[in-house]
């Protein structure tokens, strides 16, 4: 989109500012600590020049979560980075290993749920597969993170 109108590129702006530090975060794990800021310039460029379409999505994030992935080819494995290397809380220090080992789909999908707080269907939008899909990568992921840090479930 080449003409946009002062509100529609202050809504562009607005969406901006709200979104760019979500997609960062979402693509560390696929695009590790150095890309993913790439990843989510390569979105929010596609975004500005798709503005019309993008906007009215119900789920933008997701879209370009996508676009991110496609218009940025990997240079290496997703690697998600040391906690104090992007501000995490302290967390177990068995569990960023833990998470590297996950296959790439559970990986993902745990990492957009419970660290980036997107909902099964955002995420299933995302990731390019149902809802369900979203909550069975999930529960596996859930599953070999307990087995491998000796969680019990019920605790």
């Amino acid at each position: 989109m080449t003409d946009m109108t002062t509100d529609e590129q202050s809504a562009y702006e607005e969406f901006a500012r709200r979104a760019g530090q979500g997609l960062v975060r979402a693509f560390v794990p696929v695009r590790g600590l150095d890309d993913a800021p790439d990843a989510a310039a390569e979105a929010l460029a596609y975004a500005w020049e798709h503005w019309e379409r993008v906007g009215a999505m119900d789920n933008p994030m997701g879209y370009l979560y996508r676009v991110g992935q496609s218009r940025t080819r990997r240079r290496r494995p997703g690697l998600l980075p040391a906690p104090e290397a992007v501000g995490m809380p302290d967390v177990e220090p068995a569990l960023v290993p833990a998470l590297r080992a996950l296959p790439d789909t559970q990986r993902t999908a745990i990492w957009l749920v419970h660290a980036c707080g997107w909902t099964y269907v955002e995420t299933a939008e995302a990731m390019g597969v149902s809802p369900s899909a979203v909550g069975t990568h999930v529960k596996r992921a859930m599953d070999r993170l307990r087995a491998g840090l000796e969680v019990d479930s019920r605790a």
